[in-house]
C-alpha cells in the first residue's frame, strides 16, 4: 500500500475531531465518516488477531484503513485476513513477524492485541518506528514496563492509547458514575469495592504437540522458554476454539509469566474507573493488604513451585490504603461492578446498570448541564478508537492515557506480588518503590528472554 499524502490525512483528522466527539449528543454524526475518500484516511495495522485484535479492527473500519496484519498462528492470521478484506473491500498484507510492519512508512498507527507480556515490547519499537500506538488493557506485565513505556512516549512525543473502553464505552454509565461523585451525591468517599470475579484453578496440564500453524517460540517471545501445554478439551463462548486448559491462547491470562490472572484483567478496567472517581490517576496506594485469597499452587520465595497448571490467585480479598483515607477493596465475591461509598449514600455500577438511591434521585434532581462531559474533558465520544483518531489528529494524549493507566495498574501488580510474597506491601508513590523490601522490589521489573529484548 502506497503512502497517503499527509494533508488530506489531516483534513479528514480534523473531520473526526468535529464528528466522533459530538456522537453521544448526535449519534447519526458516525455516518459521515462513509463519505470520507479511502485516500484521506489514516493507514492502521493491526498486531495479535484472536479475540480484542478483530474486535478492535472491526469497531474501526468507518474510521481508518487496514493496510496489514500481523500474528505468529497463521491459522488466527489467514482467518482474520480474510474477515478484513470482507469488511473493509481490500486485502490487507499478512505477516508472521510484526517488525515488518514496524518497517513500512505508509502506516500511522498500529493497534496490538497481543498477550499481555508482548505489549511493551512492540509498543515502545512501534514509537521509535514513529508508529502512534493504541494497545490492549492491561498494557504492561511489570511496572517497570510501564516506566519505560512513559518514558518512550515522552521522547517520542507518539499519542498512545490504551484498550480501557469503560472510559468512553458502555454507554457512559461509569461517566455518570464520577459524575455523580464529583457533584457530591454521596458526600466525601470514603470506600470503593471493586469486584473483578474470581477464576477457576486447573488440572495438571501436560505437555503436547504445538498446533499447526503456531510459532510456539516467537509466541513465547520475552518470556522464559517452555514447553507447549494443553488438554484435548475444548473452550466455548468467548475465545472459543481453543483448549480450555493450555498455556497459550485464551488462558495465558491464567499465568503470571504472560499475565497477572484476574487481578490485571479485570482490574484494568473496574480499578481504573475507581482512580478516576477518586482523583487518583497522578498518585497511588500507600499500603497494599492480602486480607484472604487462594493461589491455585504452592509458591515459595514468590514463585510457583510447579509449571504444569495456572498459577494466578482463583479467589482474593485485596485492601488498598488510597489518599485522603479511602480504604479500596478488590475482590473476587459478589457482583462484577465497583461499590462507591460516602458520608451520604452509596451506589453501584457496572457495564449494565447504575443502582443506588443517588441514582434514582437523578429523576427528580438531575446533574447539571454538562457534569458528564466535564468528567471526559469536553464531550464525550462513543467510540474508542475515535478518540484515538481525534489525539492523533490533535496530537494530544487521548481519554485512555498510559499515566493513568499505568497508576492504576500498579495496584493490580503489587495485590499480586502481595499473594505471591504472602505479606502486606508499603508503597511508595513518588518514588513507585515498595519500601524496605528488596525481595518484592525485585519483582517491579522482568528481564525478556534472549533474543527478544527491546530493539531502542
Amino acid at each position: 500500500m502506497t503512502a497517503q499524502p499527509q494533508g488530506s490525512r489531516r483534513q479528514f483528522l480534523q473531520g473526526l475531531a468535529a464528528a466522533g466527539t459530538a456522537s453521544v449528543l448526535l449519534p447519526s454524526a458516525n455516518r459521515a465518516f462513509g463519505y470520507q475518500s479511502a485516500n484521506d484516511r489514516p493507514v492502521f495495522a493491526t498486531i495479535g488477531l484472536r479475540n480484542q485484535g478483530w474486535a478492535i479492527t472491526s469497531k474501526s473500519f468507518r474510521f481508518a484503513d487496514f493496510a496489514a496484519l500481523a500474528d505468529v498462528d497463521a491459522n488466527v492470521l489467514g482467518e482474520n485476513v480474510a474477515k478484513v478484506e470482507k469488511g473493509q473491500g481490500k486485502k490487507p498484507d499478512a505477516y508472521g513477524d510484526y517488525r515488518k510492519i514496524l518497517d513500512r512508512k505508509d502506516i500511522d498507527a498500529v493497534m496490538i492485541a497481543t498477550p499481555d507480556h508482548w505489549h511493551t515490547k512492540i509498543a515502545v519499537e512501534a514509537m521509535k518506528a514513529g508508529k502512534d500506538v493504541y494497545c490492549e488493557k492491561p498494557l504492561t506485565l511489570t511496572i517497570a514496563e510501564g516506566k519505560l513505556i512513559e518514558k518512550v512516549v515522552k521522547e517520542t512525543g507518539r499519542v498512545f492509547q490504551v484498550g480501557t473502553m469503560q472510559r468512553t464505552e458502555s454507554n457512559h454509565r461509569f461517566l455518570l458514575a464520577i459524575a455523580l461523585i464529583r457533584a457530591g451525591r454521596i458526600g466525601t468517599v470514603k470506600k470503593v469495592t471493586c469486584g473483578i470475579d474470581h477464576m477457576e484453578s486447573s488440572p495438571v496440564i501436560p505437555e503436547a504437540a504445538v498446533p499447526t500453524g503456531l510459532d510456539w517460540d516467537t509466541w513465547l517471545g520475552p518470556a522464559p522458554k517452555v514447553p507447549y501445554r494443553a488438554l484435548p478439551e475444548v473452550r466455548k463462548g468467548y475465545g472459543g476454539g481453543v483448549p480450555l486448559y493450555s498455556n497459550c491462547h485464551y488462558a495465558f491470562r491464567n499465568w503470571h509469566e504472560y499475565s497477572g490472572g484476574k487481578l490485571t484483567d479485570w482490574g484494568a478496567h473496574h480499578v481504573d474507573i475507581a482512580c478516576w472517581a477518586l482523583g487518583a490517576t497522578e498518585t497511588g496506594p500507600s499500603k497494599i493488604t492480602p486480607v484472604d485469597y487462594k493461589l491455585p499452587v504452592e509458591y515459595k520465595n514468590g514463585n510457583p513451585v510447579v509449571d504444569d497448571q495456572y498459577n494466578a490467585a482463583t479467589r482474593f480479598n485485596i485492601r488498598v490504603a488510597m489518599p485522603k483515607n479511602v480504604e479500596m477493596i478488590i475482590t473476587s465475591e459478589g457482583d462484577n461492578g465497583i461499590l462507591f461509598e460516602g458520608t451520604e449514600g452509596r451506589f453501584f455500577v457496572n457495564r449494565g446498570k447504575v443502582t443506588g438511591k443517588p441514582a434514582e434521585q437523578l429523576k427528580d434532581n438531575p446533574l447539571p448541564e454538562g457534569a458528564i462531559e466535564a468528567v471526559y474533558g469536553g464531550k464525550v465520544s462513543a467510540n474508542h478508537t475515535a478518540n484515538f483518531i481525534e489525539s492523533m489528529k490533535s496530537r494530544q494524549q487521548p481519554i485512555s492515557d498510559v499515566w493513568s493507566h499505568n497508576r492504576m495498574l500498579e495496584i493490580c501488580h503489587l495485590a499480586n506480588i502481595a499473594m505471591r510474597l504472602g505479606r502486606e506491601l508499603n508503597w511508595n508513590p513518588a518514588n513507585r518503590e515498595i519500601v524496605g523490601d528488596a525481595e518484592a522490589n525485585s519483582f517491579l521489573a522482568r528481564e525478556n528472554r534472549k533474543g527478544f529484548e527491546i530493539n531502542m
